[in-house]
Parts: C-alpha cells; sequence; structure tokens
C-alpha cells in the first residue's frame, strides 16, 4: 500500500458520528463518502500520518484513521482526520487537503474505551516524531496546500 504515499487528498469536512469529540476528546475532521471512495482500494485500513491544511489556513501535523473502526463496529469505511492543533471552532463545510505519507499501525480492536484512548495518544506522538524528520518536513511546505482563490472541492 505504500506504494501510493505520499497520498495528496482534498475534500468537503462532513458531520461524522459525533464521537471523536464527544467520546474521545480527540476531535476529527471526517471526509464525504465520495471522497472517500475514491482512495485506492488498496490503501490498507490503519493508521496514517501526514500534514492537513483547513482552507487557506496553516499546515498543521495529522493522524489519520482509514477503515471501520472495529471498536464502533461501522459499516462504512470512514477516513477520519485529527489535526494536531486546537481550532477555536468547528469547521464543517471547509475545504480539508491532506497529504498522508506513512502507516503507523494496521486498525485493530480494542477491550475498551480507555484502550482506544491511549492508543491513539501513542499514534498521536509517533506522528509528531515522524514528522519532525528532514523529509517528511519538506511536504508541509507542497504548493497542494495553497488553493487557488475560489477554489472548492474536486469532484
Amino acid at each position: 500500500a505504500m506504494r501510493h504515499l505520499p497520498f495528496f487528498c482534498r475534500g468537503e469536512v462532513v458531520r461524522g458520528f459525533g464521537r471523536g469529540s464527544r467520546e474521545l476528546g480527540i476531535p476529527t475532521a471526517n471526509f464525504s463518502e465520495q471522497v472517500v471512495e475514491s482512495f485506492p482500494s488498496d490503501i490498507s485500513t490503519g493508521i496514517y500520518y501526514g500534514w492537513a491544511c483547513v482552507g487557506n489556513g496553516d499546515v498543521h501535523k495529522m493522524v489519520l484513521s482509514i477503515g471501520w473502526n472495529p471498536f464502533y463496529k461501522n459499516i462504512k469505511k470512514s477516513v477520519e482526520t485529527h489535526i494536531i492543533h486546537s481550532f477555536k471552532n468547528n469547521f464543517y463545510g471547509e475545504i480539508l487537503s491532506i497529504v498522508i505519507i506513512g502507516c503507523i499501525r494496521s486498525e485493530k480492536n480494542f477491550s475498551s474505551l480507555e484502550a482506544l484512548i491511549s492508543a491513539i495518544q501513542e499514534d498521536i506522538e509517533e506522528a509528531k516524531r515522524q514528522l519532525d524528520l528532514p523529509e517528511h518536513l519538506k511536504l508541509k511546505e507542497d504548493n497542494f496546500f495553497h488553493l487557488p482563490e475560489g477554489k472548492t472541492v474536486n469532484h
């Protein structure tokens, strides 16, 4: 699956399951089904790291989950981005641009919500470490993150 990386993707942020902030304390930005379906089918489910940008804002480190979230027994595949930054407001309807650089681990189930939260915290720390590497830092400056004026979703 790594041959697709780095993988560049852009789409509108839609309302997800509402669990990230409420149950996990880890807000995520969700892509629409159309964007999720446009991902290469051989990108494995799992936890990834990379860079993310909302609209024409700053580029931040991110952790991304691709899959069915076995803990929640989802029936639809989702792509959920946790941007490692505190935003004052939610940004539903904004354009999220991401570059997926590498994989942290495959998707797995957890025995408890605490175990899931703990794993996500470890994923975030690993993403921060990886993204400080010079070869990963350079993608933060990629022109992909500069949306042309008036540009919205590329369907």
